[in-house]
């Protein structure tokens, strides 16, 4: 036997100690997850079956099917997640293709961007829009400069706006999700599908845009199962036309504490999510959700009926998009090969342009409305003045409120890394049985909306006396932020080389010193940028925070939604401008970190 075969044998761990540290590394998420996640919601949603006395009824499901209201709501909520799902879709497809396909500098540029408009505050942004579409707001004093309406025009209170403003919050969302799928298509397949006689339209629809849909779809995924669960931008944009389901289970939850009725309206909430994502996973597999292959379902499979009427779908698309081409190039004439490729790509990078200015605006208004002299959002603001921003400093309710949010941030992002980190190891390195299971366990937070989440857990810890308590703010904040700890570091996993361990296994290391001198510090940029996704995962965080507070305690953005409500004074612009401050530092950090993991 050779020396490094020796200690080759020497370093491996054996299979038992590989099986038993591979669910070791799983056990923490698991048991996590199940007692905060599956037990809870189900607990609540058993809540919904049972009638006075503990005894079992259908009475909560007779009082939601015996009135229309309920009925139609569900359908207004289905509708507008439609609706918003459709043109998030179609908005982000140009700006993620553009991104996948330019090089590393003007590529991250873009990308800061974006991640910037991700991570900001949907209060922020919603704020924003309510400056930008009010009755005297900015689009509407703008159209009236222009003449291109004689008045005010009130833009807000309407579907339109809901759906702008839900696919405004959306858009980021879907483009991190394309963009990993649309960086692994060979631009040479469209190149030679040119080369072949193809024209522009059909090379787009049948080649690249069929390499593109597994982004294309888990973008349309989560987009819709989110915007099942939006509360903030209805309750601000909308009207009670537009009532939500969730606004109903908050408004059950805490007006009248009738947790039977909001289990039965949880129930169907989670449904409709979980209808939509059988059908996803049954397709394509819930594997891509993490930028993977799901082989298993793939492997061997023909594209089936459904694959056979896409084919034919994109085939007409791309036959349209060539007879649209040739009635542009006949209107303008033939100017020779190299100026009409130069001014669609004018035109592509004018839409991309656009488009982040429509991510970025919202955020941005805030800013100056922060500095107004009045004692009202409005715009233009009036006067320059500090007042508001001293104000938010000289308040021990807003600084109680940040600081609380700090520690809450830093305790929840610090759990979710514990406890995530060794799951993303054993799923991207070890063959698990069940892996579709475990995956989608680990994923949960992203697949059951976060209002039903929030219910559950505020029944559960009422049950054990964590309302209201730092911990229950930590455990909760960490349920939502493990699945993008898993996520990142998983991404990380992917494009290590996994030579410098068995380097080190044939050098006589063991697994753990592998993993603490080699494994560590070759993705410790990759781990900070987790951390940094956990923690304004957490920072942001409304929906936990607006049930398990229990009112004795706030967050920075429990603190902005009350005022919103009951005031809405510009000291809300300072908070948000200040927010917005705090996030584009972190943004920038998780973006030079990331620049530096590809050099």
């Amino acid at each position: 036997m050779s020396l490094a075969a020796s200690s080759r044998g020497a370093g491996r761990p054996s299979p038992l100690r590989q099986f038993t540290g591979r669910w070791g590394k799983l056990a923490p998420v698991l048991f996590f997850l199940l007692l905060l996640i599956l037990y809870p919601v189900g607990k609540l949603l058993s809540l919904s079956f049972q009638g006075p006395g503990g005894v079992f009824s259908l009475q909560a499901y007779e009082r939601l099917f015996a009135s229309s209201v309920y009925v139609q709501v569900m359908v207004v909520t289905l509708k507008i997640s439609f609706w918003t799902t459709l043109a998030t879709v179609v908005i982000s497809y140009p700006v993620a293709r553009a991104i996948a396909r330019l090089p590393g500098a003007t590529r991250n540029r873009l990308m800061f961007w974006v991640q910037l408009s991700f991570w900001c505050s949907f209060l922020i942004r919603t704020f924003g829009w309510m400056v930008l579409l009010n009755r005297n707001g900015f689009i509407s004093q703008t159209l009236q400069y222009l003449q291109i309406v004689d008045g005010p025009i009130d833009l807000l209170y309407s579907a339109p706006s809901v759906i702008v403003g839900m696919t405004h919050a959306m858009v980021p969302l879907c483009i991190l999700t394309m963009v990993p799928v649309m960086e692994g298509i060979d631009e040479n397949l469209s190149k030679a599908g040119m080369t072949l006689g193809g024209r522009p339209g059909s090379v787009f629809w049948r080649v690249y845009f069929p390499l593109s849909l597994p982004g294309v779809t888990a973008g349309a995924l989560l987009v819709f199962i989110t915007s099942l669960g939006f509360f903030i931008v209805p309750a601000f944009l909308g009207s009670r036309h537009e009532t939500m389901i969730t606004q109903l289970i908050i408004e059950q939850v805490q007006d009248y504490l009738n947790w039977g009725f909001a289990g039965a309206l949880s129930l169907l909430l989670l449904v409709a999510a979980l209808v939509i994502f059988t059908i996803y996973d049954r397709l394509l597999g819930i594997s891509t959700l993490t930028g993977s292959s799901d082989r298993g379902v793939k492997a061997g499979a023909g594209p089936g009926w459904a694959g056979l009427i896409g084919l034919k779908i994109c085939a007409g698309l791309g036959h349209v998009s060539d007879m649209l081409f040739s009635a542009i190039d006949r209107i303008f004439g033939n100017r020779g090969a190299g100026k009409p490729r130069r001014s669609g790509a004018g035109l592509e990078w004018a839409v991309v342009l656009a488009i982040l200015a429509f991510l970025i605006l919202p955020a941005l208004i805030m800013v100056p409305v922060s500095f107004t002299a009045g004692s009202r959002i409005n715009w233009p603001p009036e006067g320059f003045s500090l007042r508001w921003y001293q104000g938010l400093l000289d308040s021990p309710v807003w600084l109680q409120a940040a600081t609380r949010s700090v520690i809450v941030a830093l305790g929840a992002a610090t759990l979710a890394m514990l406890i995530g980190t060794p799951a993303a190891f054993a799923i991207a390195r070890q063959k698990l049985p069940g892996r579709t299971l475990i995956l989608a366990l680990v994923l949960s937070p992203l697949i059951i909306p976060r209002m039903v989440i929030a219910v559950a857990l505020f029944y559960f810890y009422a049950q054990i006396g964590l309302v209201g308590s730092y911990a229950g703010l930590i455990v909760g904040h960490a349920v939502l932020a493990i699945p993008y700890v898993v996520i990142t570091v998983m991404a990380v996993l992917k494009s290590y080389d996994t030579r410098y361990d068995q380097a080190a296994w044939n050098l006589g290391a063991r697994p753990t010193q592998t993993l603490r001198f080699i494994t560590l510090p070759l993705i410790k940029g990759g781990l900070i940028s987790a951390f940094l996704f956990a923690l304004i995962t957490s920072f942001d965080e409304l929906t936990i925070a607006l049930f398990v507070t229990g009112g004795l305690t706030t967050t920075l953005p429990k603190q902005m939604w009350d005022d919103a409500i009951n005031v809405a004074t510009p000291i809300l612009a300072a908070a948000s401008t200040l927010l917005l401050v705090f996030v584009a530092v972190i943004t920038l950090l998780i973006h030079r970190l990331q620049t530096k993991e590809q050099k």
